[in-house]
């Protein structure tokens, strides 16, 4: 509110005689720079819809985060629906939306998976539409005539099909004329844009003709991965939530712990740590991608490099939530902060491709990124720059432009800033043809509302009757003082109008007219978003490497098994003081089942999840904590190491171990498969235990070439000393070395191909009495050999360089 007004010190003093003031109301605060607060996130919400028929899986789901639509093509799954299964585990999504006509398997499936307990990941909502909602030229219709924010509205319907058809296959020729009609994935993404505007999921308070944001359609593929289940995920700490211990973020949710994930994952924005989650959660076994990981990883920890990878680094600090951004330039929301992210987003991106230009070319995500981020991004950054004042917006706290924008909005301002003395000088006269027992007035500008006089009330005005003065139209009263219109009032509002409202409709409509421009180039903003995380990614890999000691592993596809060669722990060797490095190798004349003994507290669990780690960092693509290693092919990794415990389930132990850990593994592993096993059979009678256990391994025995690789760990001796096991090629025993030293157990943690038969091993003082004597009988020995009648021997000479020398070591 604007306000000018003329006072006489409380006394009516004649014309020109009193002293003239113009006050305004501050502005608000203007907000400081972009902080945690602005560029915090909603909350993440996934929902997700899935059609299975004939064996085919469709699924497509909406991610709030990016506001995109990620389907996968149509893929065979078996009725166990383990691939919906993985997808489950890694989207963990908010709903799931399917039809009400379902076949047997899925809605077996989708009863379990609505009744899970408390304790797992929060169960999705399940939600049935009807089945005519899943229609395939219903769906297409809904596809075809979707509103989306990355097509342009100049597009003609013609050329809006031939740009969907080249992203979604709504045909596809090489599928049998019995199967067309399945077409899964084009159903489920009907289904769910179906879903997604009856829930108007992000769109809730806005009017209903408002869509919910689309910024893209994505397609993931899930082929090269590498089987995990969440057990083994959990037993080899590759992720590990823990509370927070802020009293302050408790209610925010989990932090990471000391895992895998947690030591690896420096990545300086936020989208480069969710893609490193993307890559853990789906390890593949495509060289060319693991090696292509690989070239940039080692690229980076050449000493000549390291200043590019730190410039780079901090470059990749800027780079912010683009489709955030974009999403609520979508449906009008943009604040300040906004603008300022984005244009040092595109800055940042820009000189990412700068620098990319001066690496190797031969390195395909350098490549990449000199060619894709194309010159919109400078198109971006310069209308940004030209037309946004920051420091006008922050001040405002709402979006100004420029001056030499719009001469139209710059007369505006130039008369809004002339106001205050124009209005005093209007006061003034106004102060002349009041009442003299008024002692002044002042003259204000209210948004809205327009130009108003304002008198002070007074002692003699009570009623509302008294309120009213000749020539003047009485507005309302506020704060002691009486708001009137007059006749020079009335003249300012024909004459300058509403200049606040006025200066922001137009503003406003150079915003819209800005995010419009930025919209039609969201395109190069994703791929930006695309290849700054992939770059994250590497950059944060390649720094554990160096500071961890990693090296880079070589894959065989020919070699069916792993070979390791001194490997580490990644996570133990940084709780221990010292860590001894042990070598695994399977497969080829190495055999492919390890049997491996010892005392409790030797290092077999350890030993167990040392191979695993290993296995998985590098079908992940990252270098691995040992001198060397060679990974062949391999499918998936199977754990029975921890034994996941619920009463809910009713049973027991090992009974769990039995049906869910170990029977999985018998039941899919395969001749690339990993199988890790560590103390199977405790949970139960001793001798029942070692039944099982040797069942299990025997049926995998029985298999020959084609048997698992299998690491056991057990503390049952007699699965080696009777004949429990058929002996060959494909079995190999281990332990772990120990030696005793008195009573005391000493504890070499090093892997050895010999067996602890049972008997006690020598203590160390015995073993040390030992060695005393054969050097004190081999120093006997050259003394019985000298010729004492020699006269050329010289004694002195034999005391000092062997008598002595021999003495710290007898003695």
């Amino acid at each position: 509110m604007a306000s000018a007004g003329a006072t006489a010190g409380g006394m009516r003093q004649g014309p020109g005689a009193g002293a003239a003031a113009a006050s305004f109301p501050s502005p608000a605060p203007a907000p400081g720079p972009a902080g945690p607060e602005d560029d915090a996130e909603e909350p993440a919400e996934t929902h997700l819809c899935v059609l299975w028929g004939a064996g085919c899986l469709g699924m497509a789901y909406y991610d709030t985060s990016d506001a995109a639509i990620h389907f996968m093509p149509d893929a065979p799954d078996l009725e166990s629906l383990q691939l919906l299964q993985r997808v489950l585990d890694e989207i963990n999504p908010r709903s799931v939306v399917t039809s009400a006509k379902q076949d047997e398997n899925m809605t077996r499936f989708l009863g379990k998976l609505a009744s899970q307990e408390h304790g797992e990941p929060k169960r999705p909502e399940i939600i049935f539409l009807p089945s005519v909602d899943f229609g395939l030229e219903i769906s297409k219709q809904r596809l075809l005539s979707g509103s989306y924010s990355f097509i342009p509205d100049s597009m003609t319907t013609t050329e809006k099909i031939l740009f969907l058809s080249s992203i979604i296959p709504f045909d596809c020729l090489l599928m049998p004329p019995a199967l067309l009609l399945i077409l899964s994935q084009v159903r489920a993404l009907g289904g769910l844009l179906k879903f997604l505007g009856r829930r108007r999921i992000g769109v809730e308070l806005e009017d209903y003709n408002v869509s919910v944001p689309i910024l893209g359609f994505k397609k993931f593929v899930l082929t090269h991965l590498v089987s995990i289940d969440q057990d083994t995920y959990s037993v080899l700490q590759i992720f590990k939530s823990e509370a927070h211990p802020s009293v302050y973020k408790v209610a925010s949710g989990l932090k990471e712990g000391l895992s895998l994930f947690g030591i690896l994952n420096r990545c300086r924005c936020k989208w480069g740590e969710k893609l490193l989650r993307l890559w853990f959660t789906r390890p593949t076994h495509d060289l060319g991608e693991l090696n292509s990981r690989l070239d940039v990883i080692q690229f980076f920890l050449l000493p000549q490099n390291l200043d590019m990878a730190q410039m780079l680094h901090r470059l990749l600090g800027h780079i912010k939530n683009v489709p955030l951004i974009l999403k609520r330039m979508k449906l009008s929301h943009t604040k300040v902060s906004d603008w300022q992210v984005l244009y040092k987003t595109v800055y940042s991106a820009l000189g990412l491709r700068d620098a990319c230009r001066s690496l190797p070319q031969a390195i395909q995500l350098f490549r990449d990124i000199a060619q894709e981020f194309s010159d919109d991004l400078h198109h971006i950054a310069s209308l940004i720059g030209k037309v946004v004042d920051f420091e006008g917006s922050l001040a405002a706290n709402r979006f100004t432009v420029l001056p030499n924008i719009d001469p139209e909005i710059d007369e505006k301002k130039r008369r809004l800033v002339g106001l205050p003395g124009f209005l005093t000088e209007v006061a003034r006269k106004e102060l002349e043809n009041l009442d003299c027992r008024i002692p002044s007035c002042s003259v204000i500008y209210i948004p809205l509302i327009g130009f108003l006089l304002s008198i002070p009330r007074l002692p003699s005005m009570v009623e509302a009757s008294d309120f009213e003065i000749e020539g003047l139209d009485f507005m309302f009263l506020s704060e002691e003082k009486l708001h009137y219109r007059s006749a020079r009032t009335k003249e300012l509002d024909a004459l300058l109008g509403d200049l606040h409202c006025d200066i922001r409709d137009q503003e406003t409509l150079l915003m819209h007219q800005l995010q419009c421009q930025v919209l039609a180039r969201a395109a190069v903003l994703t791929r930006v978003l695309d290849l700054a995380s992939r770059l994250d990614v590497l950059l944060a890999l390649s720094s554990a490497a160096r500071d961890y000691g990693y090296s880079r592993p070589r894959y065989s596809p020919r070699l069916l098994g792993v070979r390791i060669q001194n490997g580490r722990h990644p996570l133990m060797e940084l709780c221990a003081r010292t860590f001894v490095p042990n070598s695994a190798e399977c497969g080829g004349d190495k055999g492919r089942v390890k049997v491996i003994t010892g005392p409790n507290s030797s290092g077999k669990s350890i030993y167990l999840k040392q191979v695993g780690l290993i296995t998985f960092m590098a079908l992940v693509g990252s270098f691995v904590p040992a001198e060397e290693a060679e990974i062949g092919a391999v499918d998936a990794i199977f754990t029975r190491i921890h034994s996941c415990e619920s009463i809910s389930l009713g049973l027991s132990t090992f009974m769990i171990d039995l049906n869910q850990q170990v029977a999985k593994a018998v039941n899919n592993a395969t001749e690339r498969s990993l199988v890790l096993i560590d103390e199977f059979g405790k949970g139960t009678n001793t001798v029942d235990g070692l039944a099982l256990l040797a069942a299990v391994l025997r049926h995998w025995l029985a298999l020959g070439p084609t048997c698992p690789h299998i690491f056991v760990a057990t503390n049952f001796l007699s699965l080696v000393q009777l004949p429990l096991l058929p002996q060959g090629p494909l079995v190999q025993y281990l332990s772990m070395e120990t030696c005793e030293d008195g009573n005391d157990l000493v504890f070499f943690y090093r892997v050895s191909d010999w067996i602890r038969s049972g008997k006690p091993i020598k203590p160390l003082r015995e073993l040390l009495k030992e060695k005393q004597m054969e050097n004190c009988q081999a120093l006997v020995d050259k003394f019985l050999k000298l010729d004492l009648e020699d006269p050329n021997l010289d004694l002195d000479t034999f005391m000092s360089q062997e008598v002595l020398p021999a003495a710290a070591t007898i003695l």
